[in-house]
């Protein structure tokens, strides 16, 4: 079959037949747990990694998983073995992982819900999207309370599709620093993620990461944190007022899709004081390098080289 597959419930199916219903808790509540991950060389990259946090994050949510690790890591070799064969030369794929509660039986006129809805689809990785974070580096906006403390309902080291807070922090970040920028999230004063990236501030040589359970449980970020402690930079946790902005020489961002870069300027508006960094500094090419080797491709040029 030379179009693209979906995994749905159970089944590898053409993915123009892979749809929710109208009736689902994924979409009329917003209700899904989902997971992001990418291949190098047609390879999925720490899948096992995101396979658990996906399973945590199903539990901590109250959504109904009942497939085996097993049964979806060959599900998710299976569908990215099909669809890689589709990409052209020089292409990577993204995995998108998603579960629901499955339809709300309301809407149905019946007692129960259910049952759950699970289900995997594939994208061609958008080096396009990320290509300026290496030949240019990252524009943020500073904006204020985008999501839940870490004491709410749902804590912010679960990853799920409720990204409308995103998606007008993100609209807010562009209308404060360019078309182009990226909101950065600004809670209690102190500096914590984006709609894509964990971030982490350079200052004095090492690296300094909020703290667990305050942002997004990144597997980029966990494979940064490995690479400090292999290549020498120290790596602590803290929170990262937004006064220390200031004391930092480099700002970087991490995520699945383009693994880590840096920010050029923060514009911080009302939220912040404004701020310039150096966008390809020393700690940035260390750390870049490392990646590149742990995953056998030069990350950077992967992005700047590609013709999509």
């Amino acid at each position: 079959m030379n179009a693209p597959l979906a995994y749905f419930n159970g089944r590898l199916v053409p993915f123009s037949e892979a749809a929710l219903s109208l009736h689902d808790a994924g979409f009329v509540s917003g209700a899904t747990v989902v997971d992001n991950a990418r291949t190098f060389r047609h390879k999925l990259f720490r899948w096992a990694d995101h396979l658990a946090r996906f399973r945590r994050d199903c539990v901590a949510c109250y959504v109904p998983l009942g497939s085996t690790d097993e049964q979806l890591t060959a599900a998710a070799h299976e569908l990215v073995a099909h669809n890689a064969k589709l990409l052209p030369p020089g292409g990577e794929l993204q995995l998108v992982t998603f579960a629901t509660p499955g339809p709300l039986g309301f809407y149905r006129g019946e007692p129960q819900n259910g049952p759950p809805t699970l289900g995997m689809v594939t994208y061609p990785l958008p080096f396009a999207r990320y290509r300026t974070f290496f030949t240019e580096g990252v524009r943020l906006g500073a904006v204020a309370n985008v999501w839940s403390a870490p004491n709410g309902v749902v804590p912010p080291a679960v990853k799920h599709r409720s990204r409308m807070a995103w998606h007008v922090a993100d609209n807010q970040a562009r209308a404060l620093a360019g078309s182009t920028a990226l909101a950065l999230a600004v809670e209690d004063e102190c500096l914590t993620e984006t709609s894509v990236a964990n971030i982490l501030i350079v200052r004095d040589g090492g690296v300094v990461s909020p703290p667990p359970g305050t942002v997004l449980d990144g597997i980029s970020l966990k494979v940064t944190r490995e690479l400090c402690c292999a290549v020498g930079v120290p790596y602590t946790e803290a929170l990262v007022h937004h006064r220390d902005a200031a004391h930092g020489s480099e700002f970087l961002l991490t995520g699945t899709g383009f693994c880590l870069a840096a920010a050029r300027e923060l514009v911080g508006g009302t939220v912040c004081a404004s701020q310039t960094f150096e966008p390809f500094g020393p700690v940035l090419a260390k750390l870049l390098a490392a990646w590149s080797d742990l995953v056998g491709v030069d990350v950077a040029r992967s992005f700047t080289d590609a013709r999509a």
